[in-house]
Formats: C-alpha cells, sequence, structure tokens
C-alpha cells in the first residue's frame, strides 16, 4: 500500500493541478489512497504580492470542491482544506462544514509562505484550536523564511502538545537538518518527504525513528507524471523512494513511511483494516 499524505488539485498561480491528473496519476503510479488540499484557496502570489479579487475564492467554497471530489472518490481521497488566514481566519461555516464532513477531512493544511502570514501568529493560532476541537492534523508547508520556517513551527508544536504537526518539505529549500533535528524533540511533530531528498528522508528516519516521517509529494504539482520527472524530462526524486528506498529500508520501516504513519497521524481509521 501507498498512501500519499501531501497531494494537490486546484488551478492557480502558475499551477494547474486537476482532479482528473491526480487520479490518472494515483492508477498509473499505484498510489492507494491520498490527502489532498486545493490550493485555489492561495491568497498571494510566489512574490507576495495579495492576488486580485477575481482571482480570490474563499476557503469555504475551495473546501467544498474539495469535498465533492472526496466524495466522489471516497475509497481514493482523503481532504485537508486549504485556508486563508490572511484574509478571512476561522470562520463559523468553516467550523460548520468540518463538523459535517469529519468521515472524509483529516487535518488542515496551512501555506504561510502564500498567506504571509508567521505561522506562530494568533490567525494561525485559530486554525490550530479548530484542528484541536476536532482532533485534526496541522499539514504546513515549510521552508526557510520569515512566515514558514521550521523553528516557528516547532514553536507551536511545544505551545498545542495534543495537536500533531506535519512540516511539509521539512524546510524547503534547505539540506533539512534543522526539521530532522526539531523532528527528533518534539513527539507531536512529524516531516513530510514532498520534495525531500531519499538521502535526508534516511537520516531523518535514522535520527527520529520510522514513526516520525510520512510519504507526501506535491503531486501534481509538476503534472500527471510527478513521480517519475519534472515535467522537462529531468527524473523526480520519487523514482527513489519507490525503487531504491524500498531495499535500504527494512519492510517494517518502509511501510512505517509509505502508509502506516499516514494512516496513524492522521487517523484513516477506514484504512486500518487495509494495513
Amino acid at each position: 500500500m501507498i498512501i500519499d499524505a501531501h497531494t494537490h488539485t486546484g488551478c492557480m498561480l502558475n499551477f494547474i493541478m486537476t482532479e482528473e491528473m491526480l487520479l490518472e496519476s494515483m492508477d498509473k503510479y499505484n498510489i492507494d489512497y491520498c490527502l489532498c488540499s486545493n490550493g485555489e484557496a492561495t491568497e498571494f502570489d510566489h512574490n507576495h504580492y495579495l492576488l486580485p479579487a477575481n482571482m480570490q475564492k474563499t476557503q469555504e467554497s475551495v473546501y467544498r470542491t474539495n469535498l465533492k471530489f472526496a466524495r466522489a472518490n471516497r475509497d481514493k481521497i482523503g481532504v485537508l482544506p486549504w485556508v486563508k488566514p490572511y484574509l478571512q481566519g476561522v470562520t463559523d461555516e468553516l467550523e460548520r462544514l468540518i463538523a459535517e464532513n469529519l468521515d472524509i477531512t483529516f487535518g488542515i493544511k496551512l501555506h504561510p509562505f502564500h498567506s504571509v502570514t508567521r505561522f506562530d501568529s494568533p490567525r494561525v493560532q485559530d486554525y490550530i484550536r479548530l484542528a484541536q476541537q476536532f482532533n485534526l492534523t496541522v499539514l504546513t508547508h515549510t521552508g526557510m523564511g520569515e512566515y514558514d520556517n521550521c523553528t516557528v513551527v516547532a514553536k507551536m508544536a511545544e505551545k498545542y502538545p495534543d495537536v500533531s504537526f506535519v512540516m511539509g518539505h521539512m524546510g524547503l529549500g534547505t539540506d533539512n537538518s534543522n526539521a530532522i533535528e526539531l523532528v527528533s524533540q518534539y513527539p507531536n511533530l512529524y516531516g513530510d518527504t514532498a520534495w525531500v531528498s531519499m538521502e535526508s528522508a534516511i537520516r531523518c528516519i535514522e535520527k527520529c525513528g520510522s514513526e516520525k516521517l510520512i510519504f507526501g509529494s506535491d503531486n501534481t504539482i509538476d503534472g500527471v507524471d510527478t513521480y517519475d520527472n519534472n515535467g522537462k524530462g529531468s527524473p523526480s526524486i520519487y523514482r527513489k523512494y519507490f525503487g531504491e528506498l524500498k531495499a535500504i529500508l527494512s519492510k517494517e520501516d518502509y511501510e512505517n513511511l509509505m502508509y502506516k504513519n499516514a494512516v496513524r497521524i492522521y487517523r484513516l481509521s477506514k484504512l486500518r483494516d487495509k494495513c
């Protein structure tokens, strides 16, 4: 079994990631289940300019689109609503939607870089408390900037010890060393492998244990073949996860990484019988 706990749909900025593309990619590369967030809730562009009003969608409308996709593909798709701390914050409508859809909602997705909002800000902490209320996991993009660095996420993991935090990318653009050190220090702080080299994944498993790292990819950011290449022909790092890494790790460690940790950390109870 393979669970990809960090995937996307939506068309925003320069990305085209349709629902059909994700399903096709899953079938092509034998992915059993995906946790998906819809990027159309993005607030700022790559240069931190606020997107114009005609490109903004409410977090609730984007969440509904994500829910409809998951309901139509319940055996394959779970939802992590992408939220908007800068323009919206937690709303009664969002809270109601989560409460009504807990059977297919397994976490909350934050992107501090594209929200230009620090992960320890009051607005983000409102979402953390919302996750706490519903026993949901928090997945956040991490990089090396003011808003999204791993140290700030660890600070929140310490403040909210009963909430599970997953650091997507484990510090995108870094060698992942700081993220790995932090994951080793906090029992409720985890990493995922989106754009993380196989070598860094091995270092994380050796230092933190195989139960602290989750397979994720950002699929379909480079198209249907994100798992194989970057859309321009260069090999994807994920090839090594499906081949070489399987031969390096023990069976237990590999299964933890590729699906068992996702089932446990995101509380995917409906998949437990398959594990």
